[in-house]
């Protein structure tokens, strides 16, 4: 794989999203490969996370390489780089998600942070080995995209209302359901974000904790430490909490 075929990857995708001129100026002329991959994965990144990309897909075949982005919840697929150039993107990413280069056979989960457009965003990266190769996925993790609240998340008057009277009841408890990509995660951390006032105390118990929020006590389970969604709720409720998030319900427990 030589530079030309490197720089004629780049342009593949960047033809889809901007002009070549734009390219020159941002990444300068490619001269060796490990600096044209660090170049290739940033544009990657940036490109996502200005589509409000939620996940990117990287997605080893036979004979291509295939990159898609999640956009409201639909997987559209972008212009991607040659086959090649796949072990070394994968090899860039691991890197910077603190993950073991040489593992292959077996899942690696990670997360590293980027700036783009002046955004600090954390990326959760998650590997996994398929018969063609290590399949990548990247949850872009952008807290603008998340704290929105409640009123630009889609409610209906009517619906919005009901789920305001809800949460802000002293007592009960909310189910927040649906597949993967529906919202929950965004639902959930707009209502904490409303109900965050300095005469309350929110609690929340996660697996992984995906954005920091201020005021509120993250809790982050820790399985091998022996800190589990079960006994970190009962310790929880010795620390006066007014309200508690569990990001999720496991088992019967």
């Amino acid at each position: 794989m030589d530079s030309q075929q490197i720089q004629e990857g780049i342009d593949k995708i960047y033809r889809a999203i901007s002009s070549a001129e734009k390219l020159v100026q941002r990444i300068g002329k490619i001269e060796d490969l490990g600096a044209s991959i660090v170049h290739l994965v940033n544009l990657i990144v940036a490109q996502a996370v200005r589509d409000r990309a939620s996940d990117i897909h990287i997605e080893p075949e036979p004979d291509k390489l295939r990159i898609r982005f999640r956009i409201d919840g639909i997987l559209y697929e972008i212009p991607s780089p040659p086959k090649p150039l796949e072990p070394a993107i994968v090899s860039r990413i691991k890197v910077l998600s603190n993950l073991d280069i040489a593992e292959s056979r077996l899942p690696q989960d990670g997360h590293f942070k980027v700036n783009v457009d002046g955004k600090e965003i954390d990326v959760r990266v998650s590997t996994l080995p398929t018969i063609n190769g290590e399949n990548v996925v990247l949850r872009i993790l952008d807290t603008s995209n998340v704290l929105l609240g409640l009123e630009k998340l889609g409610f209906s008057e009517e619906s919005l209302n009901l789920f305001r009277q809800a949460i802000s009841h002293p007592y009960g408890m909310i189910l927040n359901t649906g597949p993967t990509g529906s919202g929950k995660t965004t639902t959930l951390y707009s209502a904490l974000m409303e109900l965050n006032t300095m005469d309350k105390h929110i609690v929340t118990i996660e697996d992984p904790v995906e954005y920091r929020l201020p005021l509120i006590r993250q809790v982050q389970i820790n399985p091998k430490a022996g800190l589990t969604f079960a006994n970190g709720l009962r310790s929880i409720l010795r620390h006066d909490p007014d309200i508690i998030m569990v990001g999720e319900i496991r088992d019967l427990e």
